[in-house]
């Protein structure tokens, strides 16, 4: 090295000597959470020209569509072969973006197509839009306050690791899927009573020899069996196989999900003891498929179900079995009830051909607020019905719902917008079936 070159010296020395300034942004719209119903609802607003601030206690935009590499677009597609896509919006450009890029496989699986997704890809790409709309982004913000005036929020207080910020807005939307912002607001929630609704610790494995696959009903066949063997919980699941990429996206665990912090904590490390649990067990007893597998990429712990709103209407199974079609709605989808209610397995129930049912509007809105939303898992239902609904084709379209209703709104009440003037916006989310 040159003995000449030279680099910068000076210091300064600081010290907090009081309270930091609190940070804060205004927007028409502020959306707490950024999995794949916070980002539709913000892109959904954008969009429509309203000033958008999008809220996410993670560090990173994705929710866990990204993060927990969730790895499926379910629920997007009709039943039936070949099916026709009941979801658009975001949908569309999520498809073609990561379709050109080579980052998605269609299967056939549950009677319906399901879509398989990079999740690297669908983070840039959510990164990049909500960058191009000019939404404003607040990260790793923990929601600490929520301030009211009557009936309607006014704005949220968060903590971050740089400091506290506030957001003022006119409208809200609670993406958050555990309803964090209904919950801070002191609006009634529901929780489930009897058994918890288990998560999964996702993994990708890479370094596979897809051509040695086994099929799905031979391995839960095999879990069945020597699941104590392997310390495994679940005794079903699958390996989706990534065609040409080798690699495979693995859901073969459940995990309890508390909103208890440090039993939260704990549940993170088990789920990836579980993983590698899972990944013995693949090794072992599929040696030419996954001998020579790595672990590529665990995911967080993937959530289902904790907390939810009261809503103005609650979604039941029977509306599900039914195929109720609301006079309010603004969602349709034909995924199966898909219940992870016990730590072995999971409770399947399958739609025919010409199934569809909807999420109506007044599960989305808490009759004790004129102007919050809620939207993906955490709205109002009982738990087999958000069993059916709270996957991602369906959650785009409420969070599409969820801003064009506030718009129609402005500074009135969600209460009181014209519902045919929202579904006419929402035409392609309910009757298009191309």
């Amino acid at each position: 090295m040159s003995a000449d070159k030279t680099f910068p010296a000076a210091t300064k020395i600081v010290r907090r000597t009081g309270a930091a300034a609190v940070q804060h942004a205004s927007a028409d719209i502020c959306v707490v959470g950024a999995g794949i119903a916070g980002v539709s609802a913000a892109l959904e607003a954008a969009r429509l020209g309203l000033r958008v601030v999008l809220v996410d206690g993670l560090p990173a935009l994705g929710g866990q569509a990204v993060n927990s590499i969730v790895g499926t677009f379910c629920g997007l597609f009709s039943n039936g072969t070949p099916g026709y896509q009941l979801t658009h919006g975001i949908a569309d450009d999520i498809l073609r973006d990561l379709g050109q890029q080579g980052a998605l496989r269609y299967r056939r699986g549950r009677n319906t197509t399901i879509v398989l997704y990079e999740e690297l890809a669908l983070a840039r790409w959510i990164e990049n839009v909500v960058r191009e709309a000019n939404i404003t982004v607040l990260l790793g913000a923990v929601l600490r306050h929520v301030s009211l005036a009557g009936s309607r929020l006014c704005d949220i207080e968060v903590a971050t690791r740089y400091g506290d910020a506030r957001v003022t807005a006119v409208g809200f939307v609670d993406a958050s899927g555990d309803a964090a912002l209904a919950w801070q607001a002191g609006l009634p929630c529901r929780e489930p009573s009897e058994a918890a609704i288990y998560g999964t610790q996702m993994l990708v494995l890479e370094g596979i020899d897809e051509t040695k696959q086994p099929s799905r009903d031979v391995m839960e066949a095999c879990l069945r069996e020597k699941a104590d063997a392997y310390g495994l919980v679940r005794r079903d699941g699958f390996a989706f196989v990534f065609q040409g990429r080798g690699t495979a996206l693995v859901n073969m665990t459940h995990i309890e999900t508390p909103l208890e912090p440090f039993a939260a904590s704990r549940t993170a490390l088990e789920g990836k003891a579980q993983a590698d649990n899972v990944v013995r067990f693949l090794r072992a007893e599929y040696p030419e498929a996954f001998g020579a597998a790595r672990v590529r990429a665990y995911g967080l712990p993937g959530i289902r179900q904790t907390r939810w709103i009261v809503g103005r209407q609650q979604l039941t199974l029977k509306d599900v079995r039914a195929g109720t079609r609301f006079a309010d709605a603004v969602a349709r989808t034909a995924w199966p009830i898909e219940l992870h209610d016990k730590a072995e397995g999971v409770t399947w129930e399958e739609f025919g051909e010409d199934h569809l049912h909807y999420v109506p509007f007044g599960s989305l809105a808490p009759p004790e607020s004129d102007n919050l939303l809620a939207v993906g898992r955490c709205i109002d239902g009982d738990t087999a019905a958000l069993a059916s609904v709270r996957v991602m084709g369906p959650c785009i379209a409420m969070g599409a719902a969820a801003a064009h209703a506030l718009d129609l709104a402005g500074s009135g009440s969600v209460h009181q917008i014209d519902n045919a003037a929202l579904q006419k916006r929402l035409t392609d989310n309910l009757d298009r079936r191309d």
